[in-house]
């Protein structure tokens, strides 16, 4: 899964702020009913976007702790546009996240926002204001206020890293930062990064050998050479797919499938790096025309179909392929920092259901992956149920599979600075994305 750039914080917006609050308020409201924030957002008017996308991730990020305090405050829920309106306020309020308005703006905008009942919202944030310390104080002891994730997502996280559960906690409530993937068949790294520099962009090399992370996010189309393709974001973690996959070396027209490959940024990597004959799947028709677009700017070519990687019958013609690229649906708890509305739109039940879909794929896909070949199986989790678990359990049903010694597989990567010693972060201390891949051979 691709993740969107991240968004600066709005410190100088367009529109009052007011009316960036408002639809702030209706992006929460919306992930707070089961929707995504990007669809949310897709609603949102063009000019209000980018501060309300950035105001929005800043609430959803507090979420947990403003939920609290609002049923400490209003015991009784106000209605639901009215209460986004107030977890939004509190949550931009929170004291330690980096409040992106003085207080007494925020609430008078807030006010305003609010139209009608805004005497009721001006009356509960001024009392969190006036008695905020025995309010937190009174949240001790509160996992979900305190680390703003659901319960049970900490408590997994408790199971699976004992040693870096509050780490990676903590890791979600951060800005991600951009990082880019440079096309090296129209140029090297160090050139790219002349020409950033000469359009007066900080930027450093990243992890990996096509890496770039920029020291602030920025629109791609203030990327030098983005429209025509020199040049696409994608986090250094989903970056080590290609080179992963291709590490054993393929032939020059190589069968290769890319079994979910929307938005396409993988399937791009793949054809940057080697001459192959790519199948791209993705059951979803409008996320494959995303694969179009991509495939389309970088000047590359693969052969698309809209279908279920797992019905191999509707769209498999019975010849192997050398190698395949599983990048899994899962629960995107790799990703967070960047969909900071994932956390709340989980279940936990949903773990054990995409744990068995990404079985389903295996199991299908295997068949289709000539002796000797290679399947790389990845997901954007950092829970193992959907990691080493599921590699675990797809070895001892499959005596045909194993896993070579290289390239090695590098298994659980954690979004933490220092989780890779033999790679140095970026400057700035950012670290990739939390990602899991396994690379298996057919014997």
């Amino acid at each position: 899964m691709n993740a969107p750039a991240p968004t600066a914080p709005i410190t100088h917006p367009s529109l009052p702020l007011a009316q960036l609050l408002i639809h702030a308020a209706a992006a929460v409201q919306a992930v707070r009913s089961g929707q995504s924030l990007t669809e949310a957002l897709e609603r949102c008017p063009g000019p209000a976007r980018p501060g309300a996308q950035a105001l929005s991730f800043h609430a959803l990020r507090w979420m947990g702790g403003a939920q609290a305090v609002r049923e400490q405050l209003v015991p009784k829920a106000p209605p639901p546009a009215l209460d986004a309106l107030l977890l939004t306020a509190l949550a931009l309020l929170w004291p330690g996240s980096g409040p992106p308005y003085a207080e007494h703006t925020l609430v008078d905008q807030a006010v305003m926002a609010a139209k009608q009942r805004g005497g009721f919202v001006n009356a509960v944030l001024r009392r969190f204001l006036r008695e905020r310390e025995a309010l937190l104080a009174g949240l001790h002891g509160n996992l979900v206020a305190s680390f703003n994730h659901p319960r049970w997502w900490i408590e997994r996280l408790q199971r699976d890293w004992p040693e870096h559960w509050q780490a990676l906690l903590a890791v979600d409530q951060q800005r991600a930062p951009m990082t880019l993937r440079v096309n090296t068949r129209r140029g090297s790294v160090a050139d790219y990064l002349r020409r950033l520099a000469e359009a007066g962009m900080a930027a450093s090399a990243g992890p990996g050998d096509q890496a770039i992370v920029l020291a602030q996010p920025c629109p791609v189309q203030h990327l030098p050479g983005f429209p025509e393709g020199d040049v696409s974001v994608q986090d250094a973690a989903a970056q080590r797919a290609a080179p992963l996959l291709l590490g054993g070396g393929l032939p020059a027209g190589a069968r290769v499938l890319d079994a979910c490959a929307a938005p396409g940024g993988k399937t791009a990597h793949l054809l940057e790096r080697a001459e192959l004959d790519v199948l791209a799947l993705d059951s979803d028709v409008k996320r494959l025309a995303r694969v179009h677009e991509t495939l389309a700017r970088l000047q590359l070519s693969a052969r698309t179909v809209a279908a279920d990687a797992g019905e191999t019958a509707a769209w498999w013609d019975g010849r192997p392929f050398d190698a395949i690229l599983l990048d899994a649906p899962c629960s995107a708890s790799g990703i967070v920092r960047r969909h900071p509305d994932v956390r709340w739109l989980r279940r936990a039940s949903d773990i054990d259901a995409l744990a068995r879909t990404q079985a389903r794929l295996l199991d299908a896909l295997w068949p289709t992956l000539r002796p000797g070949g290679r399947l790389l199986y990845c997901t954007c989790s950092v829970f193992k149920a959907e990691g080493q678990a599921q590699i675990d359990a797809f070895l001892q049903r499959h005596g045909d599979a194993a896993v070579p010694a290289e390239p090695a597989s590098p298994g659980h990567l954690l979004p933490l600075p220092d989780n890779e010693p033999d790679r140095s972060p970026p400057p700035s201390g950012a670290s990739a994305d939390g990602f899991f891949y396994s690379l298996l051979e057919k014997t």
